[in-house]
């Protein structure tokens, strides 16, 4: 109801399991043979004395004349033992908890910290919070090694750390940061705390920031991998040189830093307002799958992958990071997108890439808060990984935007030439534009022989790797930043030293302008996202006489008096509801003249939303059911006699 986080410290054994143990004492065995147990028993009983001294309801028996009641239930009413639950009554409590903690997740901030053994409902109501910190002494198990043992017939688990220590959740995605005990644990909850809203409805704190905000970003992505969490929180050079980042120095946490390691997520801030943050790895990580104990024919698999590329597992970790970005912390997002596309190999067909793709689509159209995507200096976005992020998904919050040093397009440029500019386009433009093939040429027409023709081709061969680089240079030409621009595909074309501070003061306003409209938008219940989005601007022309940057959009906005504005707009929103009350009492014979009148003077002047004249009703024509009224639903006008 108040909206505020959920912070869940975890350390449990599961749903609480117990026996009556007032029936112990009284529990009896009907042996098929009394002298050779061996044999079995047909049932347990309780004697009649035993029976009558239990209390009502505390078991289910039937009468077996001279031996006593034989047990059907152990049901436990009355007993003291089964205070608390000792059985399903505590899985239906546990079945609360997590229907209440999964909805929780969509209502308010959620985050879990498993500070010791999570086991059973316990493990999945983490899971259920989404957001995880564990301590590595923390394991989260759904039942214990020694029951597993015991399913399995042989020591096979050692500890429960094998079932679900960090070396199983952190690289699985359960586990979003791991820490090395509480008091660091303490450090992660405020540090993840300061990145979130007071509550549901508003939008995370904004600080003052030492970092200025008009520096350069003196962090340069090249050609060659780097490392992207340097282009984010910025690095020392090897001589002891400060290279400054894209955000705020030292604002910049990663989350979930084990799993889908092909993409990088965490929170940061720029000039001192909270982002989430979506970066690409440009080296090639390996995935590893662990042996299981239980089986001795399974092997460790180490997997391969490259950079610039999504994966099943970091397509999942994208969408997950998008998910909880928006859903209770309200955080604007920043997207640096240097993807070449998703891995189509059959192992990640079969991994479900497919799917964790389209759920990033999923997550950026369900996106409140603003969503900035850049293509980095040196950077490319390609083919499928443009489509599940262009800003046409969501056009109300996403805008993107390249560098001028960057590309975009559905093919590299060699894959480009080998469809559209092929050998024989490429030996074509050799002849126009080689003076040595134009003379063979002109040799050919005046006296063709095989000697000139082995010339041609030889020439041919020694020109074709240095028009096959032309072929791709003029490919390349389609996918620049000038290009993507002059054709709407993106917002501007930027420089990557100056974008901090460009991006800074977009997101400051966007942020007023969303906040403007949203109180519009409430203001006004019949005015639509666009509407609003153009009467903002309106505004803004009028207050700047004409177009103005973000800075100065910003100052604008802080000083506009928008309180009075918004009223003012839901005054005619009011009125154009009276007005509507009105014609509706009138077209419906509920309004006489008189009383036409009187909303007239009450209401006067509608411009927009005029009462029509009053004027007699012309009566409804008569209509017939179809032949078949139920199921075709069709009626027949009767008509008019001649």
């Amino acid at each position: 109801q108040r909206g505020l986080p959920r912070v869940y410290i975890a350390c449990n054994s599961g749903a609480r399991v117990g026996l009556v143990d007032e029936i112990i004492p009284k529990l009896q065995v009907q042996w098929k043979d009394a002298s050779d147990p061996s044999k079995g028993f047909d049932f347990l009983y309780l004697t009649e004395a035993d029976y009558q001294s239990l209390p009502s309801g505390a078991v289910i028996a039937t009468l077996v004349p001279e031996v006593g009641y034989a047990l059907e239930a152990v049901v436990g009413l009355g007993c003291r033992s089964i205070d608390g639950g000792i059985g399903v009554e505590n899985l239906q409590g546990s079945g609360s908890i997590a229907g209440e903690t999964s909805r929780a997740y969509n209502d308010i901030f959620t985050l879990s910290y498993v500070t010791g053994r999570s086991v059973g409902i316990g493990a999945y109501l983490n899971r259920l919070g989404q957001r995880v910190i564990q301590s590595v002494d923390g394991p989260l198990v759904l039942t214990g090694y020694g029951a597993l043992n015991k399913l399995l017939g042989k020591s096979v688990y050692f500890s429960q750390d094998q079932l679900g220590g960090p070396q199983i959740m952190v690289p699985n995605g359960i586990t979003h940061q791991l820490v090395q005990n509480d008091q660091e644990g303490a450090e992660a909850i405020l540090k993840w705390l300061s990145f979130v809203p007071r509550d549901t409805w508003s939008l995370p704190q904004s600080i003052s920031s030492t970092d200025p905000l008009d520096r350069s970003v003196e962090f340069r992505p090249t050609k060659q991998p780097y490392d992207p969490r340097h282009m984010l929180a910025g690095t020392t050079t090897g001589n002891g040189k400060w290279l400054s980042g894209f955000f705020d120095r030292g604002s910049f946490v990663e989350y979930m830093a084990g799993w889908g390691r092909s993409v990088v997520v965490g929170r940061a801030r720029l000039g001192g307002i909270p982002m989430g943050v979506i970066a690409v790895e440009t080296r090639n990580v390996e995935r590893r799958i662990p042996a299981d104990p239980g089986n001795p024919e399974s092997r460790e698999i180490v997997e391969p992958q490259a950079g610039q590329v999504w994966f099943p597992d970091s397509a999942y970790k994208t969408a997950t990071a998008i998910r909880d970005f928006n859903v209770g912390e309200n955080l604007p997002l920043m997207i640096f997108a240097n993807w070449r596309g998703f891995s189509g190999g059959t192992r990640d067909m079969y991994g479900e890439v497919l799917k964790f793709g389209a759920q990033i689509v999923d997550a950026l159209v369900d996106y409140k808060q603003p969503v900035f995507i850049y293509i980095p200096p040196e950077g490319e976005l390609r083919g499928g990984s443009w489509v599940v992020v262009d800003p046409a998904i969501n056009p109300d919050v996403m805008e993107m935007y390249a560098d001028q040093d960057s590309r975009g397009g559905i093919l590299e440029p060699a894959g480009v030439v080998e469809v559209k500019f092929r050998a024989a386009q490429r030996r074509e433009l050799m002849h126009r534009l080689d003076e040595q093939l134009q003379q063979l040429d002109e040799q050919m027409k005046t006296s063709p022989s095989e000697e000139v023709q082995q010339e041609i081709q030889a020439r041919e061969e020694m020109l074709q790797p240095l028009y096959t680089q032309v072929a791709c240079e003029f490919a390349d030409l389609h996918d620049r930043a000038g290009r993507m621009k002059a054709v709407g595909a993106i917002k501007e074309s930027l420089e990557w030293h100056s974008s901090r501070e460009f991006f800074y003061w977009r997101l400051r306003r966007s942020l007023l302008e969303k906040g403007l409209i949203r109180d519009l938008r409430a203001a006004d219940s019949a005015m639509n996202q666009p509407v609003a989005m153009a009467t903002v601007q309106a505004w803004l022309k009028e207050d700047a006489g004409g177009s103005c940057s973000d800075r100065r959009a910003v100052e604008l906005l802080q000083a506009m008096s928008a309180k009075e504005k918004v009223r003012s707009v839901h005054a005619k929103a009011v009125k154009r509801q009276f007005h509507e009350v009105c014609d509706e009492l009138v077209r419906s014979g509920q309004l006489g003249s008189l009383g036409r009148c009187f909303f007239r003077c009450l209401v006067p002047n509608r411009a927009d939303c005029a009462v029509p004249p009053l004027r007699e009703e012309t009566p409804a024509p008569r209509v017939t059911p179809a032949p078949l009224p139920g199921l075709l639903g069709k009626v027949q006008v009767e008509k008019k006699p001649a």
